[in-house]
C-alpha cells in the first residue's frame, strides 16, 4: 500500500469516521428523532427472525466487548497475569465461538432479507447494504483467526493494540504499528471504521440504544392480550 494512503487510512480516517459517527448521530437524534429505530420487519414475516436476530445480537455484543477489552487494555496491565501468546489464543477461541454464532445469525437475516418478497419490498437499499457490510466484516474477522494461527507468539496482537491505543489517545505514529501486518487485519480495521462512518445514516444508529434487553424481552410485543370486557345489561 502506498505510504500516504496507508497514513490516511490508519492515522486520519479513524478520526474522520468517529467524528461523523458522533456529529451525525447527534444531528439525526436532534432533527429526525422518529427515524431512530431498527426498522424491524418481524411483523411482515417472523420466519427465522427469532433465532437469526438472537444469534446475531448475542454474537455481535460479545465480539464488540472482546475487541474493546483486547485492543484498549495496555500490555503492562495484563502481562503479570497472561502472556501475549495466551491472550491471542484466548481471543481466537472466544472470537471463534461468538463469531460462528454471529455468522449463523447474520446469514439467516441476510438470506431472509434477500429472498422474502415482503421484507425485500418494504426494506431499503441501506438496510441490505448494512447487512452485506456486516457479513463481509464478520467474514474478514473469522478469516483473521486462521491467519493468526500462523503466528502464535502474540506479536501482531500487540501491534494492533498499540495502534488502537495510539488512536484513542491522539498520539502520532499509530499507522506505523500496523504497516507490516497482513492485509486481512487492515481490511478488517478499514471496513470497521467505514461502518462507523455510515452508521448515522442507516439503521445502525440504534447501537446507541444499547440493545441488552433483546436477551430477555418478549419478542416484538405489538399488543398485550386483555381479558374480554363484560358489560352489564343495557337500561
Amino acid at each position: 500500500m502506498n505510504y500516504y494512503l496507508h497514513q490516511f487510512a490508519f492515522q486520519y480516517y479513524p478520526y474522520i469516521a468517529v467524528a461523523v459517527l458522533l456529529i451525525g448521530s447527534w444531528a439525526r437524534y436532534d432533527k429526525a428523532m422518529y427515524t431512530w429505530r431498527t426498522g424491524s420487519s418481524q411483523m411482515l414475516s417472523d420466519k427465522g427472525m427469532r433465532i437469526g436476530s438472537n444469534c446475531f445480537h448475542i454474537g455481535i455484543l460479545a465480539i464488540l466487548g472482546g475487541h474493546l477489552v483486547g485492543l484498549l487494555t495496555p500490555h503492562a496491565v495484563y502481562e503479570h497475569f497472561i502472556t501475549s501468546s495466551q491472550k491471542q489464543m484466548l481471543a481466537m477461541v472466544v472470537g471463534g465461538v461468538f463469531g460462528a454464532l454471529c455468522f449463523i445469525g447474520i446469514s439467516i437475516l441476510l438470506v431472509r432479507r434477500l429472498t422474502n418478497a415482503r421484507v425485500r419490498a418494504t426494506g431499503s437499499f441501506g438496510d441490505t447494504l448494512v447487512l452485506v457490510l456486516l457479513f463481509a466484516q464478520l467474514c474478514l474477522g473469522l478469516y483473521s483467526i486462521r491467519v493468526s494461527s500462523g503466528h502464535l507468539d502474540g506479536g501482531v496482537m500487540v501491534q494492533l493494540a498499540e495502534w488502537a491505543q495510539h488512536i484513542v489517545t491522539f498520539r502520532a505514529g499509530a499507522a506505523d504499528y500496523i504497516e507490516g501486518v497482513s492485509w486481512v487485519y487492515k481490511m478488517h480495521i478499514f471496513l470497521g471504521l467505514t461502518l462507523f462512518l455510515i452508521a448515522p445514516f442507516t439503521r445502525l444508529v440504534h447501537v446507541w440504544s444499547i440493545p441488552v434487553s433483546y436477551l430477555w424481552r418478549p419478542y416484538q410485543v405489538v399488543r398485550r392480550r386483555q381479558a374480554a370486557l363484560r358489560y352489564g345489561p343495557r337500561e
